[in-house]
């Protein structure tokens, strides 16, 4: 294996910057930036549709709370059940982003040290659901621009993932190779930037068929393409990553491809599927 110098170490700080006494990290900062550009290129699509502002309005509540109580209770209940479902404190912190401390010494705020994107996906379309059940809007529509910027969020959350040093890939001795300082001294495959970078090139390929094919908003082309291209991706590129959990070792698939394989045939499914283009309200 080649020296160690010929890699790129990896360890930048977790925190991005101070505001008002209180760290901002990298992480949220990620999310954030995530949300806020999905949340303007989907009021662009409405405004393009000409679908009335006030059906626009609550839209980003209900995928924010959809998208971050899906990827925790997903993260939980698909990679750490054990923990979380044997006590009522264990299960009080699946819910509240906080740490009990041990023998009874009070709690600590630790944020939500756990996101599932799976988790995060389901969380999604109930979200939405729930927001077409309010507003009345085609939900095939609704589903369909909400997956034309979906990618960007996701490539900005595996950044995230990335300035965590998280999520790290198997042990590797390819050039671009990452050496995460925090976890190892092991070359590894930057797993994350690779998603990243797939799910920005997916965005464009997305906003590309938007552009040429705007007719086939409403029909759930959009969702499926988004639904197959992010986790067929997501499917083959765990082959590079290292196992997130104990009970995963020796799996033929891991659990990150086996929930991926039900989004995919949902995914190809919604784009063969024979539907009316938008319907604006």
């Amino acid at each position: 294996m080649l020296s160690h110098l010929n890699y790129i170490l990896w360890n930048p700080d977790v925190e991005a910057f101070h505001l008002f006494g209180f760290s901002v990290r990298w992480y949220s900062l990620c999310w954030l930036i995530g949300l806020v550009l999905a949340y303007f290129i989907v009021q662009r699509l409405y405004k393009q549709q000409k679908i009335k502002d006030e059906y626009f309005d609550p839209l980003f509540l209900y995928c924010f709370f959809g998208i971050l109580l899906g990827a925790r209770l997903g993260h939980c209940l698909f990679y750490q059940p054990e923990y979380y479902l044997t006590s009522w404190q264990h299960f009080i912190e699946m819910i509240v982003p906080i740490h009990f401390l041990p023998g009874g010494g009070g709690w600590k705020f630790v944020g939500y040290e756990g996101l599932a994107s799976h988790g995060g996906t389901i969380g999604l379309i109930v979200a939405l659901y729930l927001y077409y059940r309010r507003t009345r809007l085609n939900l095939w529509q609704v589903l369909d621009n909400i997956a034309i910027a979906t990618p960007i969020t996701a490539c900005f959350i595996r950044l995230g993932n990335l300035m965590n040093s998280e999520i790290i890939g198997k042990v590797t001795d390819v050039p671009w190779a990452f050496i995460f300082e925090r976890v190892d001294k092991m070359p590894r495959h930057p797993g994350q930037l690779y998603e990243a970078i797939a799910y920005f090139v997916f965005f464009f390929v997305g906003l590309w068929l938007y552009r040429k094919h705007p007719q086939r908003v409403g029909t759930g082309f959009f969702f499926g393409l988004c639904l197959t291209l992010i986790f067929t991706f997501r499917f083959f590129i765990e082959y590079t990553k290292d196992i997130q959990v104990d009970f995963e070792s020796g799996m033929p698939l891991n659990m990150g491809q086996i929930l991926s394989l039900p989004f995919i045939a949902i995914g190809i499914y919604c784009m063969r599927r024979k539907g009316k283009g938008q319907v604006s309200k």
